[in-house]
C-alpha cells in the first residue's frame, strides 16, 4: 500500500517551491532549512550573485559534508566490529577454560578424591 504524499510549500533563497513527500511535516520542515542555509551562505560566497551558482556551490558542500559524516561513521562500524571481534575471542577462551575447569572437577579428579 502506498503511503500518502503531502504536498509543502515553502520558500528557499525567497523563491516558492512545491514538494510531494512522505516524510513529517518536520522532517521537511529541517530539509528546507537546511537548503535554504547552504544556498544563502553559497550566495555570500559567490561574487556572481547567481542562483544557479549558489545552489550547485550548496549542494557540493552538502555532499562534501555526507561524505565526511559517511566516513565517519564507517570508520566507527569497523572499530566496533573489530571490538566485537575482540570480545568474542576472549568470550570464547572463558569458555573454553570454563569447560576443562567443569571437565576436571568432573572427571578423574573428582574420583580419586571421593575414594
Amino acid at each position: 500500500m502506498e503511503e500518502k504524499k503531502d504536498v509543502y510549500e515553502f520558500l528557499i533563497a525567497g523563491l516558492p517551491y512545491k514538494l510531494k513527500s512522505e516524510q513529517p511535516e518536520d522532517v521537511v520542515a529541517q530539509l528546507v532549512n537546511l537548503v535554504d542555509l547552504k544556498i544563502r551562505q553559497a550566495l555570500q560566497a559567490t561574487k556572481s550573485g547567481s542562483l544557479q551558482n549558489a545552489a550547485v556551490l550548496a549542494a557540493l558542500n552538502l555532499a562534501e559534508e555526507h561524505i565526511l559524516l559517511k566516513t565517519k561513521a564507517l570508520k566507527e562500524i569497523n572499530r566496533f566490529e573489530e571490538q566485537v571481534k575482540k570480545l568474542q575471542y576472549e568470550l570464547s577462551k572463558v569458555k573454553v577454560a570454563a569447560l576443562e575447569d567443569e571437565k576436571s572437577l568432573t572427571g578423574d579428579g573428582l574420583s580419586e578424591f571421593i575414594s
